[in-house]
């Protein structure tokens, strides 16, 4: 076998694999003699079909399966032999000329980028850190409790806030449009669930009330139709509710799980599961910080068909999160721009903290994957069986073991960069946007 291997652009690889006459006629050769002692014909015993027979009638068939074959092995023998790291599948192009009754094949494809050092000296991390105080902890109590107000019927005007029970007909220059009708629709001044000018639409009328409003669509608004268009909403409403946030009594902060009613328990309850989401918060943001300049201070190409077969997991991905089953969806319909920035950015990523585990030979700390699998388990009503779980199921355990590696690498980039802090608010820092 001979083999050689061509640079084309970036990361693409031509490799030229010759076949000699006698390897594949050896082949050939050994194939017909096992069908002969298989094979069915008219006239013979099983078995006892002479190979001169079988080579008459399946020759043909299986010279092409055993090329096939020897497609596929001589590849990899191919790529062991050169050292070749493949980054995907193959396209497999014959090539003309070979020996009479050889074969030479080419295969392109791409490999893996060489990445000689990972630099980490240079990086400079902000990590975000906030401190939990009263009044951070009061406005969690309010919202707490703004989660249980109820909507109480008033005999006034509508206003910022207010809940409205109406009904509504919009047109368009006369017709009416999809969409654009509806009975007893509660509409909350002021969420921002409706267009404003449709919110603040309702505000003054009192139960009872009719009017038309206009209502002007955005230029870029979802609806392609109406978008940009002016309408004419007719509105009837039929009640108008106000909120009433509840008291915070012993009642209510048992409902909350607190068996007592106490309210200094609640409260401290209450900044426990604050300090849990600060901690989530402050990790994840000290993560994305961390992996941003990794990229930004290490170049590394991406290799195509790693960046592809991402865009694939994204759009699946993407599906799940509306609820959807991702085979019951044409996923190419959706165009690939809209995922290759953030598809090579993980493939890139991939392949640093991968270089980064080996290079730093960094193994998977058990310790810490069993108190993770615990923290896991604790938040559901049988720990135990979570635990089982992960422990016999190889994917879920693969999953969660890749998790706590990728966790010690962020550990390991933040021992060697340059790491300052920001103080923050609590619910500035809660709010913050990942970057």
């Amino acid at each position: 076998m001979q083999v050689t291997i061509e640079s084309l652009e970036g990361l693409q690889r031509k490799m030229t694999v010759a076949l000699p006459a006698e390897k594949i006629d050896s082949a050939v050769d050994k194939k017909l003699k096992q069908l002969s002692k298989t094979v069915r014909l008219d006239g013979f015993r099983p078995g006892k079909v002479p190979v001169s027979i079988v080579r008459q009638k399946f020759a043909a068939q299986v010279r092409s399966e055993v090329m096939g074959d020897m497609v596929e092995s001589s590849y990899r023998d191919a790529l062991i032999q050169e050292k070749v790291r493949p980054a995907g599948m193959p396209r497999i192009e014959p090539v003309e000329g070979a020996d009479e009754g050889g074969m030479t094949y080419a295969a392109v494809f791409e490999v893996y980028p060489e990445i000689e050092s990972v630099e980490l000296a240079a990086l400079e991390i902000e990590k975000p850190t906030a401190e939990i105080t009263d009044d951070d902890i009061d406005a969690m109590v309010n919202k707490l409790l703004e989660q249980r107000k109820d909507w109480v019927e008033v005999e006034r005007a509508a206003d910022q806030g207010d809940k409205v029970i109406t009904d509504f007909d919009g047109k368009i220059d006369g017709e009416s449009f999809a969409g654009g009708s509806g009975q007893d629709m509660e509409v909350e001044i002021g969420a921002g669930r409706m267009l404003k000018e449709f919110e603040d639409g309702l505000k003054g009328m009192v139960k009872g009330d009719e009017k038309t409003i206009d209502v002007n669509f955005p230029e870029d608004y979802r609806g392609k139709e109406v978008a940009g268009k002016t309408a004419q909403f007719s509105l009837k409403v039929s009640a108008v509710r106000e909120p009433r946030i509840p008291e915070l009594d012993a009642e209510l902060i048992k409902s909350f799980g607190v068996d007592s009613g106490d309210e200094a328990e609640f409260r401290k309850d209450v900044r426990a599961n604050m300090e849990k989401e600060l901690a989530q918060k402050v990790k994840a943001e000290a993560k994305n910080a961390a992996m941003a300049q990794l990229l930004k201070h290490n170049e590394v190409a991406a290799p195509q068909a790693m960046v592809s077969d991402e865009i694939k997991n994204l759009k699946q991905q993407m599906a799940q999160n509306m609820g959807q089953d991702p085979s019951n969806m044409d996923l190419d319909s959706l165009p690939d721009d809209l995922y290759q920035e953030e598809a090579e950015r993980r493939v890139k990523l991939g392949l640093l903290v991968g270089e980064l585990v080996r290079i730093e030979d960094i193994q998977l700390d058990r310790a810490r994957f069993d108190n993770t699998l615990q923290e896991i388990a604790a938040t559901y009503e049988q720990p135990q069986q979570v635990v089982d779980y992960y422990r016999q199921n190889q994917e879920a355990r693969s999953s969660l073991e890749g998790m706590v590696l990728e966790d010690q690498v962020v550990d390991h980039i933040m021992n060697k960069a340059k790491v300052s802090e920001k103080m923050l608010g609590f619910d500035e820092l809660m709010n913050a946007a990942s970057k």
